[in-house]
């Protein structure tokens, strides 16, 4: 028998994961003249960026956190909350994990949390027009911001921290009282409500499509994709090697974009992350005649976000911990269902049965961005938690930065990936 000898397809760089992340990646590497391959098991955008709520956040300054209003956390305790459900083995798991998670929500994380993601936030909507325009995806945008609805008075007291560092970083809001949403929002039954309106986040008709036409600009502009599993990556006379579906690709770099499946793939290559999954779901509802939303809207008492959406309504839920394999907890999304009528009539449901995705998350919300220094020629770029479709383009853009040396655009020390080694970060105790 003849054996015939793998074709080697040799590259500057491998990115592993064609997710929102994974395409900016590839995009500002070939931008910086290298020849890059793209990696991942399905077609781009099909994971985690296939599901979110589309929104690209100007705020967001206040990392989530374990609420401690006693009748919430007895809802959650019972798993009868629509915005945190839980399996009780995987919750048991993760409990020092959201230890560190709550330590990060005390006031010093807040800070510390603010000030690191400010920056980020201020550039993220420039970064996502930039690849829109290149990729030619500008018509999925809209610029009509989104709309935080509060349920009582004391939750729109809550969210009085967030509002006091948009005013400190000089970020545009609009606090809306009794009987003032019908005005931004005609198409809410709001009654008793409150609001706060973001008018300069901006948000898109179709995650999905955004990232397929990244990808489609990292194709064009000479860049190349292949069908493969990460998980085979190895390291050989320093150089990374992959067995793809057509070939085997060999390259001295590596960047490791895969979200929630970023931790493991680090830890078999001998770097560990206190990286978890957060569950989530969506459906997507087709509203009466004459029903529209204009803008995304979150319920932020249940956790879940109506946005318009080109197959109608998609309705997002809030949290699952749940093991990424186990089944669906479809009772969430019903719940979420149930009180989203409250505000605005959905309608039927398009689709058969909800889409379920992980999001990855760090105990202080923030991604991993940099150099591995541990494993020579690895470099991170995951861990975005809730603002992946937002922080995307952006991290992109900076761990390209990093890679041809060059000073990226913003200070992202806050981001490094060494920093849970000093023992202050993603630690229980």
């Amino acid at each position: 028998m003849i054996f015939q000898e793998a074709i080697l397809h040799t590259t500057d760089i491998l990115v592993l994961g064609a997710g929102i992340v994974g395409v900016s990646t590839a995009v500002h590497l070939r931008r910086r003249g290298l020849n890059v391959v793209l990696i991942d098991r399905r077609h781009p955008g099909e994971e985690t960026s296939f599901g979110n709520a589309g929104i690209v956040e100007r705020n967001g300054f206040v990392p989530p956190s374990i609420p401690l209003n006693p009748a919430v956390l007895l809802e959650i305790a019972l798993n009868q909350s629509t915005a945190v459900v839980y399996s009780p083995k995987t919750l048991v798991g993760l409990l020092p994990w959201l230890r560190a998670f709550q330590k990060n929500a005390a006031r010093p994380g807040v800070q510390r949390h603010a000030h690191a993601v400010a920056p980020l936030r201020a550039r993220a909507v420039a970064e996502h027009q930039d690849l829109a325009r290149q990729a030619n995806a500008q018509r999925f945008y809209r610029k009509s911001g989104w709309l935080h609805l509060y349920r009582t008075a004391s939750g729109f007291a809550d969210g009085e921290t967030e509002r006091h560092y948009a005013r400190i970083f000089g970020v545009d809001y609009q606090e809306l009282m009794e009987g003032d949403i019908p005005s931004v929002e005609p198409g809410l039954r709001t009654g008793k409500l409150w609001g706060v309106l973001w008018p300069q986040s901006e948000s898109v008709s179709n995650p999905a499509a955004v990232t397929e036409a990244i990808w489609r600009a990292f194709i064009q502009s000479g860049g190349s994709y292949f069908i493969g599993d990460a998980r085979a990556l190895r390291r050989e006379r320093g150089q990374w090697l992959l067995e793809t579906q057509r070939t085997t690709v060999s390259a001295p770099h590596a960047v490791l974009a895969l979200g929630p499946w970023s931790g493991a793939l680090a830890s078999s290559l001998g770097e560990t992350f206190p990286v978890i999954a957060k569950r989530g779901y969506h459906l997507h509802f087709r509203p009466p005649s004459g029903e529209s939303l204009s803008r995304p809207v979150v319920d932020m008492q249940y956790g879940f976000v109506l946005t318009p959406m080109e197959r109608g309504i998609r309705l997002t839920t809030g949290v699952d911990f749940s093991d990424m394999d186990a089944p669906p907890r479809l009772s969430q999304i019903a719940r979420a269902q149930m009180r989203a009528n409250e505000i605005f009539p959905l309608g039927q449901p398009v689709e058969d049965k909800p889409w379920m995705g992980s999001r990855p998350c760090l105990p202080d919300s923030l991604p991993v961005v940099g150099p591995s220094s541990v494993v020579p020629g690895l470099w991170y770029n995951f861990g975005h938690g809730h603002s992946g479709f937002t922080l995307g383009p952006l991290t992109g853009r900076l761990i390209a930065d990093l890679i041809v040396s060059q000073t990226p655009c913003t200070d992202i020390a806050p981001l490094h990936p060494d920093r849970f080694k000093a023992g202050q970060l993603g630690k229980g105790s």
